[in-house]
């Protein structure tokens, strides 16, 4: 597939001015938590993801605001201890400097930008 090409100076992102099915830039791998840049600056990332059933982003905090959304799938996410429940479509924010995890209770690829604030 052509989108999956890698930009020829040798970054990890995906090649530039090509169009892309995002959900299908990445698989689901048995019993993994899969993930590939789609862009990756100082300033801040795309990153799209997979999970396998039953696989977890254990809890962190980042000082950096994050928005995810989902692709396909469904998943928890807890955010300062509060549950949510998102499925295909849906998408969150998550704030800076509060604890977050992700619980894969089922199959789910997302997207997940960060936004480095100074």
């Amino acid at each position: 597939m052509e989108a999956k090409k890698r930009n020829p100076a040798g970054t990890n992102e995906l090649e530039k001015s090509k169009s892309l099915v995002i959900a299908e830039i990445i698989e689901y791998m048995p019993n993994s938590i899969v993930s590939k840049a789609i862009i990756k600056k100082t300033t801040g990332n795309v990153t799209v993801l997979s999970s396998d059933e039953g696989e977890e982003l254990g809890e962190k905090t980042l000082p950096y605001e994050t928005f995810v959304q989902i692709i396909d799938g469904v998943v928890e996410i807890i955010i300062d201890e509060k549950k949510y429940r998102l499925k295909l479509g849906e998408g969150i924010v998550i704030p800076a400097n509060v604890a977050h995890c992700i619980n894969a209770s089922k199959q789910f690829k997302m997207i997940s930008t960060i936004i480095k604030c100074s």
